[in-house]
């Protein structure tokens, strides 16, 4: 069973960056395709972005795009958020599908190919 492990979250100004590890302890993440998603309070889980498992196929929640970049090497997947404003304040989730071949959708529909989650890391950006 693959287990997915967020870390990197914290505290971060307005305008600040931060850079989020996803990795599967014992696995191979090059393996998988992986997503990343995010949840303020009180709002609805939300895609934010996904890379194939070649790393063909990226793609971005038009709210981060030209801010964050989704990176990964054999063992861990990363989100490089720079540029942030309050409201990317929020818990940071990796997700991965069970198939290899996973292509990844428009956000809207990120959330249903998911199999593995971890249990998040939280960024708070506040001055």
């Amino acid at each position: 069973q693959l287990q997915l492990v967020e870390s990197g979250g914290g505290l971060v100004q307005p305008g600040g960056s931060l850079g989020l590890s996803c990795a599967a302890p014992g696995y191979r993440l090059d393996y998988y395709a992986v997503a990343w998603f995010r949840q303020a309070p009180g709002k609805t889980r939300e895609g934010v972005a996904c890379m194939s498992m070649n790393g063909g196929n990226i793609n971005y929640a038009d709210s981060v795009k030209g801010r964050f970049t989704i990176s990964r090497d054999k063992n861990t997947v990363y989100l490089q958020m720079n540029s942030l404003k309050p409201e990317d304040a929020a818990v940071y989730y990796c997700a991965a599908p069970k198939n290899s071949a996973y292509v990844c959708p428009p956000m809207s529909l990120l959330a249903y190919g998911m199999e593995y989650w971890g249990k998040g890391t939280p960024v708070t950006v506040s001055s």
